[in-house]
């Protein structure tokens, strides 16, 4: 691996390895079929990566190490002879060929390019199988290093920056800002290690994958002589025209009309022996009553129902989040068999404990707690307490995990994030509230990293807050098994306890969505009972 990255780097001592190969391809092929000593002609193959062995041995060797474009492997193609033996050159010439194959492919895919190395669209997640160019840090001729940053990828969860590997200069971009539906593993730029080789990328495409060769072979070949196939005329169908003849037969001055045409012109009154018929046998029909009246500047009476004007829209393009979301979402509701538990929950000492709470965070200048932190830190340890409801189904068997992540349900303009509290349950309030509101920041930003939404183990999604929804019922976020949906917070009128009668207090309504089959009913009213205790109880999520 390390001599092969070393002759990468310096690949432009091999430039013309493939030109010298072909030069002493008869050279070596004679070297390698007879006993015969190194001459001086043989020895200049040393600078080209050729290394005799020591003369003791009684080898030589000839090694050569190409590396792929991607740069992901290397592969080394020894040859080793002993003196005494020989090598048909039959044998050899198709070694050779090979070997200036791959030489070719690792210094330039091209015929007539310098050294240059494609750049992919990479995967940047787990479900990544496309992406979108949002946009390019560097321009054209732009020198780059390991490290830096090349452009932003929008991928389908979130925009991630996409570095620079090598060391070079950027001579291409062949998928500009905006571009959408790239596949991963499409070429989008080209780098080179010389800034005088830029130039030469100016009109540049990538070579097609794979049947490049084949197709190729094909087109040297000649094509067969085609037998011309003289088709017979068909008889052309005949088509029965409008006949425009008179109305009135040859035999008499009776005229047919159908009756609505007769009508027709009679509420007009025109006479039919002015119109010419249409219909079968010159017969007149309402159609051509309504022409006549519209060629004499006479009001044709208006079809009932007549069609409504054209709907008046506009095309909104599928963004990559929202194409992902869909697909994902449509994935749950029709494989997991989804059911719903709701409960009630009184939050007035929740709201208790946040106004003391946030009285301390104000006077030590921290940041104010939210109910949906409160929310989440309950979920967390009820998902600690009932751990069957923080478990993942797959075919083999159900995955119950010991962490506890929850996933936050964002709205923004790009669309639905879910960033992720990792540990949730170990964590205080003020850290949980401190880290939703960076998230969801950085979500609204479309500025997320794959660690910030991936490995959640269960979601929290609010519309009662912000919107004041009163109960909803989410949909299960795959590969998880349970969602809860949390609703506004009211006031009703309950028994009281004390000497009254009635009393108020504020109710909360929260659903849970369960895969029911990983979470029975029996399961998912334990979590919610826990979490209920939590939200009724709250200074018990402090101990």
């Amino acid at each position: 691996m390390t001599y092969a990255s070393r002759i990468i780097h310096h690949s432009k001592k091999l430039r013309n390895a493939p030109n010298l190969l072909r030069q002493e391809q008869a050279l070596l092929v004679r070297w390698f079929s007879h006993d015969v000593q190194p001459s001086s002609d043989i020895l200049k193959v040393h600078r080209h990566s050729y290394v005799p062995s020591e003369r003791a041995s009684g080898s030589r060797s000839f090694s050569s190490s190409t590396k792929s474009v991607s740069g992901t492997f290397t592969r080394d193609i020894p040859m080793t002879r002993k003196l005494g033996s020989s090598i048909s050159g039959s044998v050899f010439n198709k070694q050779l060929s090979c070997i200036q194959a791959q030489l070719s492919r690792g210094l330039s895919s091209d015929a007539g390019l310098p050294p240059h190395q494609e750049i992919g669209m990479p995967s940047l997640s787990p479900t990544m199988s496309e992406g979108n160019i949002a946009r390019w840090l560097k321009k054209e001729g732009d020198k780059v290093s390991p490290g830096e940053v090349l452009c932003e990828v929008e991928t389908d969860k979130a925009t991630v920056e996409m570095e620079c590997m090598e060391d070079g200069y950027l001579a291409k971009i062949l998928r500009p800002d905006g571009t959408q539906g790239i596949k991963v593993g499409e070429v989008i730029a080209i780098t080179v290690e010389e800034e005088d080789d830029i130039a030469k990328f100016k009109d540049y495409t990538p070579s097609a994958s794979g049947a490049s060769a084949p197709a190729a072979k094909e087109a040297s070949e000649p094509t067969p002589p085609k037998k011309e196939v003289v088709a017979e005329p068909v008889p052309e169908p005949k088509v029965s025209k409008p006949s425009a003849a008179p109305a009135a037969t040859p035999s008499g001055d009776r005229i047919f009309a159908s009756p609505l045409a007769r009508s027709l012109a009679e509420e007009h009154k025109v006479p039919l022996s002015s119109i010419k018929g249409t219909g079968p046998d010159g017969s007149i029909v309402k159609a051509d009553v309504e022409e006549y009246l519209a060629s004499h500047g006479k009001e044709a009476p208006k079809a009932k129902g007549a069609a409504p004007a054209a709907l008046d829209y506009t095309d909104i393009p599928h963004s990559q989040i929202r194409k992902i979301t869909a697909s994902r979402l449509l994935f749950s509701k029709q494989t997991i068999p989804h059911y719903y538990l709701m409960v009630d929950t009184c939050v007035d000492r929740l709201m208790d404990l946040r106004g003391q709470l946030n009285a301390l965070q104000e006077a030590s200048g921290g940041k104010r707690i939210s109910v949906n932190d409160l929310v989440i830190k309950a979920a967390a340890l009820a998902l600690q307490k009932v751990p069957q409801c923080n478990s993942s189904w797959t075919d083999a068997y159900i995955r119950q995990f010991h962490n506890v992540n929850i996933n936050v349900a964002v709205q923004t303009e790009n669309g639905l994030f879910v960033p992720v509290i990792r540990d949730a349950n170990k964590k205080g309030l003020s850290s949980i509230a401190e880290e939703v509101r960076q998230l969801a920041q950085k979500a609204k930003e479309n500025s997320l990293k794959p660690e910030d939404y991936e490995g959640g183990t269960f979601t929290v999604t609010n519309l009662g807050g912000p919107f004041g929804i009163k109960q909803f019922c989410a949909i299960i976020n795959p590969p998880q098994s349970g969602i809860l949906a949390v609703g506004s917070a009211e006031k009703r009128v309950v028994p009281s306890s004390g000497p009254e009668l009635y009393k108020f207090a504020s109710y909360m309504s929260v659903t849970l969505s369960c895969d029911h089959r990983v979470i029975d009913g029996a399961i998912g009213a334990e979590w919610l009972r826990a979490f209920k205790g939590y939200v009724e109880n709250p200074e018990s999520m402090l101990l």
